[in-house]
């Protein structure tokens, strides 16, 4: 069981996926002091879900006894997983990652174990938090985040607090649709910017590309040993990074996709900043420029470039950095 030390603001930042829960102590100024990575068996039953959960927050808070001045310091936990779930409630209520868990009251549970406060929000909300508070998005008041991967997620902050909307489900942007007449989402609306611009959809361009223009060489092919149905996002990354012509060509796509999802949000919003994060949005960090030269195509605000479009602080620790934000000292200070 921890004891609350206010003095030191530790929390323990937990990130709970499909097949892996990630942890890390995290300090009041979002620096990650040590993490670990351990499976999860997420149709094994609640109860075997749950042990997952503790004992990754075990193994990371055995590290503060360590050293005499962290010991026995952490002062909350937060965790972040896909939803749907209830943020005011710490509810996790159906996610079809996670089947273990349904109207499983996560956080409530935890707290009854290690006796400090337990916060809980989807892994978007939280990265955005974090990026808001520690990351790139310190500084401004507004946030627009955006991680694009194998999905596309987004979180709000406004004022350094997550908008969540009046049922906690607000800020579901990778579902805001730019054409009625596009390929259906796995969420069941037709294009959504998910379907059309994260890595699945790139890869599925790139392959359907290859299979129009079999005479035409190209790099992505070579990379995956001659399989097109092995082509992915990442080995069309690697092509366009050697300069292959028809990565390029399909990632100018993904682009214009995502210039004109981006133009309605800053129409709608006008956040003080966007940032983008996400294994798709690193591949496409040498398009950021491009992206910004598009918008005022794609935007009635007319000062719309005047919105930086910044990449990720945290990559692939965000999950955890942004389980720590939930329950962060500078979240409390806001």
């Amino acid at each position: 069981m921890f004891e609350s030390s206010p003095s030191e603001g530790l929390v323990i930042g937990v990130d709970i996926g499909g097949t892996k829960i990630a942890a890390g102590l995290v300090d009041s100024a979002g620096n990650i002091h040590h993490q670990i990575r351990t499976p999860m068996v997420a149709s094994d039953g609640a109860a075997s879900g749950m042990a997952a959960v503790v004992s990754a927050i075990d193994s990371v808070s055995a590290r503060t006894w360590e050293n005499s001045a962290t010991r026995g310091s952490i002062r909350g936990v937060g965790i972040c997983c896909p939803g749907p779930l209830d943020p005011n409630t710490g509810v996790v209520i159906n996610p079809p990652n996670l089947p273990c868990w349904r109207n499983f009251a996560l956080a409530a549970e935890l707290s009854q174990i290690y006796r400090v406060p337990v916060k809980l929000d989807n892994d978007a909300n939280a990265a955005a938090l974090a990026e808001a508070l520690w990351g790139t998005g310190r500084g401004y008041r507004n946030v627009f985040y955006a991680t694009v991967g194998t999905g596309i997620g987004t979180g709000i902050v406004f004022d350094g607090r997550i908008y969540h909307g009046r049922t906690g489900a607000a800020a579901e942007g990778g579902h805001v649709s730019i054409d009625y007449r596009g390929p259906r989402c796995g969420c069941g609306k037709p294009g959504c910017i998910e379907v059309l611009a994260s890595g699945p959809a790139i890869a599925k361009r790139a392959r359907a590309r290859l299979l129009a223009e079999p005479g035409r060489g190209s790099a992505i092919l070579d990379l995956v040993g001659g399989d097109r149905e092995a082509v992915t996002s990442e080995a069309v990354g690697q092509a366009f990074a050697g300069g292959d012509a028809l990565a390029r060509e399909i990632l100018d796509q993904t682009v214009d996709f995502l210039s004109l999802w981006l133009g309605n949000m800053i129409d709608l919003l006008e956040p003080d900043v966007i940032i983008m994060g996400g294994g798709v949005a690193a591949i496409l960090r040498p398009f950021f420029a491009g992206i910004r030269d598009r918008l005022p195509a794609c935007c009635v605000n007319s000062r719309c470039q005047e919105i930086p479009l910044l990449a990720a602080c945290y990559g692939a620790d965000s999950g955890i950095a942004g389980g720590a934000a939930l329950t962060s000292e500078a979240m409390v200070r806001v």
